[in-house]
């Protein structure tokens, strides 16, 4: 079961992983503990233990670790074998569904039901909103440079909140669609260690773009999708002509050029306070430090430098929020909160009103835990930020806004 070129024997129990990891404790286990007891060859007690959903494979561990051992491979490598009916039944259901349809859908969105949602809200932009009369949102465009995805809770869930990025592309004039089929940004395959389910989403989504003939699968705001497209094409030999990029990058290649009109000047008196969480699968496993630099000169630019706030680690050396590996859709809620306590304290630390999160799952574990812990800051979408910074944030786009936001740049 050992990953490929691994060797325990490289581990000297130094416990840098340990005092790293915030999901170290729960269920009586911690990442020096797993390797020893892997080691030891203690199988029928680490395929019992439920410490294996717990982590959320954030990489922190092999980012501390002197011998750069891969612990979330061992990790992989266990739920890989885990007892089917044991396996948490919110991944499965989700992983089951997106098998099932053709949008790749966790949620089970079928192909009329998408494209029937963003008509209906894409519409209500266009009626109500000045500015945006002509907005488009192309479906199946053929050789559009972007092939854009989305995290699929968003239509189901709130479709509203799909505007503002439409808004961010519409000014930026990008050349970009969507696809009727293979746009949902989530790979629970990849959650399970189900190669067989992470494979065959991958390769569905991988002919979509191709047959659209994009240059470009462009992801939104999910760090695990990003990850698992990328690691998954290279795993299965999928071959492919397009790259995937984030759109974190092209954000801020936009503000250089002067294509998106981002200012912090309606923040010079409010002068409020906010933080950025860095997305252990987008920053530290897949672009580095790199990406980390430009969420900083984005959300800068649009907040002002004086009124942005670092957590302390930060960039690759960031703590995962503990929402991810699946974490967020497991039944292991308290323990899900518990893992959260070190990021609550960093947010807390910044003294900051809002914390913005450029991932799904991290925008729906750091609210949760501002509200179980009534911590009182909010969590904001990244394009949410940049909308409210050009002024074209709609009224019914300001749900996590708070008060002191709510009437900013409304007209």
């Amino acid at each position: 079961m050992l990953p490929e070129g691994e060797n325990l024997n490289s581990c000297f129990t130094c416990g840098a992983c340990s005092s790293g990891c915030p999901a170290s404790g729960l269920s009586g286990m911690d990442p020096r503990k797993f390797v020893r007891m892997i080691s030891l060859g203690l199988d029928e007690e680490i395929m019992t233990n439920d410490w294996v959903w717990m982590c959320t494979i954030c990489n922190r561990c092999v980012h501390v670790c002197p011998m750069k051992i891969d612990i979330p491979q061992l990790v992989f490598a266990v739920r890989s074998q885990w007892p089917k009916e044991k396996r948490p039944k919110g991944i499965v259901d989700n992983c089951v569904r997106a098998l099932k349809n053709n949008t790749c859908s966790g949620m089970g969105i079928s192909v009329e039901d998408w494209k029937f949602i963003v008509e209906d809200v894409v519409d209500e932009v266009r009626q109500t909103q000045q500015g945006f009369e002509e907005l488009k949102v192309p479906m199946d465009k053929k050789n559009a440079r972007f092939f854009l995805n989305q995290n699929s809770s968003m239509p189901l869930t709130e479709p509203l909140e799909m505007a503002p990025l439409w808004k961010i592309l519409h000014l930026a004039e990008a050349d970009w669609t969507y696809g009727s089929q293979g746009w949902a940004a989530e790979n629970f395959g990849f959650l399970l260690a189900d190669d067989g389910a992470w494979e065959k989403i991958i390769r569905k989504k991988a002919g979509v773009v191709e047959r659209l003939g994009c240059k470009v699968l462009l992801n939104t705001e999910c760090g695990h999708d990003f990850f698992a497209v990328r690691q998954g094409l290279e795993k299965f030999n999928i071959s492919q002509t397009f790259e995937v990029k984030s759109i974190v990058e092209y954000y801020a290649d936009w503000i250089r050029q002067g294509r998106l009109k981002v200012s912090s000047d309606w923040n010079q008196d409010l002068k409020i306070k906010f933080t950025l969480q860095d997305p252990c699968q987008l920053v530290r496993n897949s672009y580095g430090d790199f990406i980390a630099e430009e969420l900083r000169f984005v959300v800068k630019e649009a907040v002002g430098e004086e009124n942005f706030i670092d957590m302390v680690p930060s960039r690759s050396n960031n703590y995962c929020c503990g929402g991810g590996g699946g974490a967020i859709l497991s039944d292991f809620k308290e323990e899900r909160l518990s893992y959260g306590k070190i990021k609550l304290e960093q947010i807390l630390e910044t003294e900051a009103a809002y914390c913005i999160t450029p991932c799904n799952t991290c925008h729906s574990q750091i609210l949760d835990l501002s509200h179980y812990y009534q911590a009182g800051f909010k969590t904001l979408h990244l394009w949410t930020i940049l909308c409210l910074s050009m002024g074209v944030l709609g009224k019914n786009e300001r749900k996590y806004l708070g008060d002191d936001l709510a009437l900013v740049g409304l007209k």
